[in-house]
């Protein structure tokens, strides 16, 4: 199995981009998983339905499943938040995971950038990040990283593989 992450501040186009990247990897003949950080309390479940109820009833684990998928939500009641090694742990094997977020973390990024969001950007304080994903003139990217227009899936894709690494 191989990672590459995906860093950038919100509103630069990270999810989008993904969401296009998905298909043009498995079109690649790559299985593909993706594992996305999220900075707030975020829920995949709905009041009234069981598995919320058993979960705010205090079970710990709550796994649903059907004839189409299934779906294992663990309630950390306190303990730390996992660390991205121990998330990545919890996936099934395949080819390539992308990793929406985790930028403070060690492994090899592309940075996606929008410069109608005003922020600065992230490789100058990140030596993972070793390429830029944007929306940029070619000249606004430093020479020593690696570039894509945000808009050419194909050369993003290629990006992404050329940089990803094994895991673990």
């Amino acid at each position: 199995m191989r990672i590459i992450g995906f860093a950038g501040w919100s509103g630069a186009g990270k999810t989008t981009l993904i969401v296009k990247l998905i298909p043009a990897l498995i079109a690649r003949g790559l299985s593909v998983s993706t594992l996305k950080h999220a900075h707030h309390n975020f829920d995949v479940d709905k009041p009234g339905k069981d598995s919320y109820e058993h979960r705010m009833a205090g079970a710990t684990e709550v796994l649903v499943a059907s004839d189409q998928r299934f779906a294992l939500m663990h309630e950390l009641r306190g303990a730390p938040e996992p660390s991205l090694a121990e998330l990545l742990g919890k996936l099934a094997p395949v080819d390539l995971v992308l990793v929406e977020g985790f930028k403070r973390d060690s492994h090899m990024k592309l940075e996606v950038y929008r410069a109608a969001n005003g922020k600065p950007l992230l490789y100058p304080d990140d030596p993972h990040i070793k390429a830029i994903v944007s929306d940029l003139p070619p000249n606004d990217v430093p020479p020593h990283l690696a570039q894509a227009h945000i808009d050419d899936i194909e050369a993003v894709a290629s990006l992404a593989l050329q940089l990803a690494t094994p895991w673990p």
